[in-house]
């Protein structure tokens, strides 16, 4: 199975990066701003509330996505083999 993703995706009342609704997976793309300390309690109550929907989060930051691509697409790759074999089971 493919995984689609779609870009700035809505549940309730927060925006996703890349979600993906059929393994029910975000991605988060964080830059700088994300390191803030408000920003990082904002992203934690974030993920946990949506989490509680069965959404599971990778976080990538953009020095890792712009500095070796391959690395983050790997991780986001084995998150969906992950996924989708837990959707056999």
């Amino acid at each position: 199975m493919k995984a689609r993703f779609l870009r700035q995706y809505s549940i309730d009342n927060y925006v996703i990066d890349f979600y993906c609704s059929k393994l029910k997976l975000a991605i988060e793309i964080d830059g700088d701003i994300h390191d803030l300390q408000d920003q990082k309690e904002y992203d934690k109550n974030r993920q946990e509330y949506l989490e509680n929907f069965g959404v599971t989060f990778i976080r990538i930051k953009n020095e890792e996505l712009l500095g070796n691509p391959n690395k983050a697409f790997e991780k986001i790759e084995n998150e969906v083999n992950r996924l989708q074999q837990l959707a056999k089971t």
